[in-house]
């Protein structure tokens, strides 16, 4: 039996992490208007090629990317998920430059990142006053609670 005041230790799975740190550079670049390839994964993510060539064939079959001879582009189901990241990050990086006033740590952003649900996500931008830019002047995508 637990005592509701013990702390509970939550174990991240690396792979889903790995799949969302894909999908978030994939849109990142897309953002930037350049066309995605997969040299400029690899030099985005710090990994070889031939990984990027793996990860791409995986989310391919999980309908997350659409990965062909053709390029690279994200599914609806993809693009959910590269815009919910680079919300949860810009979102870290307004609340610690202009909330919490210290200096931008984008290893913690990363590590935070992935285990923040749309709940808490909606709360942070609530508290934010809804910020439209992150303090890389990079636009946040908006959530269910921006009404305007």
């Amino acid at each position: 039996m637990t005592d509701s005041n013990d702390e509970v230790l939550f174990v991240g799975t690396a792979e889903a992490e790995h799949v969302e740190m894909y999908l978030k550079a994939i849109w990142h670049i897309k953002e930037k208007g350049e066309p995605v390839k997969i040299s400029t994964i690899a030099k985005m993510l710090n990994v070889r090629q031939p990984s990027v060539v793996q990860m791409l064939k995986k989310l391919n079959e999980k309908d997350l990317v659409n990965y062909s001879k053709a390029g690279v582009s994200l599914t609806e189901g993809g693009e959910k998920v590269g815009s919910s990241m680079m919300r949860n990050s810009r979102l870290l990086e307004v609340l610690m430059d202009s909330a919490l006033k210290v200096e931008i740590d984008e290893e913690m952003v990363c590590g935070i990142e992935h285990h923040m649900n749309r709940q808490f996500t909606d709360a942070l931008c609530t508290m934010l006053k809804h910020p439209r830019k992150c303090p890389h002047d990079h636009e946040i995508p908006r959530g269910a609670c921006c009404t305007n």
